[in-house]
């Protein structure tokens, strides 16, 4: 006969501990193609991809060795299971949504002179 021990966990403490946040397939692509058009126009050069304290983050960088210029991040609210996203730049909030799609509309109006 075996003898196999368990760990016993109260419900509660599972409950209040913030779980992971992940990028859906979706939303990864929506950030890939972004972050992609930006490179090909020579604007950003380098992304991270974290998840901490229940938020994913999408961060860009125009150079390796500086902080990054956006960052995009995820959270749910425990309360709910809709997401929220928010455009920062450092600690200021530029634009929030409830899809990424209505938070990268931030990105739209940046155009900038292609000198050809």
């Amino acid at each position: 006969m075996v003898s196999t021990s368990a760990t016993v966990l109260p419900l509660r403490d599972y409950r209040s501990g913030r779980r992971p946040q992940f990028f859906t397939r979706g939303e990864l692509n929506q950030l890939l193609g972004l972050y992609s058009r930006n490179v090909a126009r020579g604007v950003w050069r380098d992304y991270a991809i974290d998840h901490r304290d229940g938020r994913a983050l999408f961060s860009v960088f125009r150079h390796t060795q500086e902080g990054p210029i956006y960052t995009v991040v995820k959270t749910v609210s425990s309360g709910t299971a809709a997401a929220e996203f928010v455009v920062m730049s450092g600690r200021q909030r530029l634009r929030s949504g409830a899809t990424l799609a209505e938070a990268l509309t931030f990105f739209r109006g940046k155009l900038s002179l292609v000198a050809g």
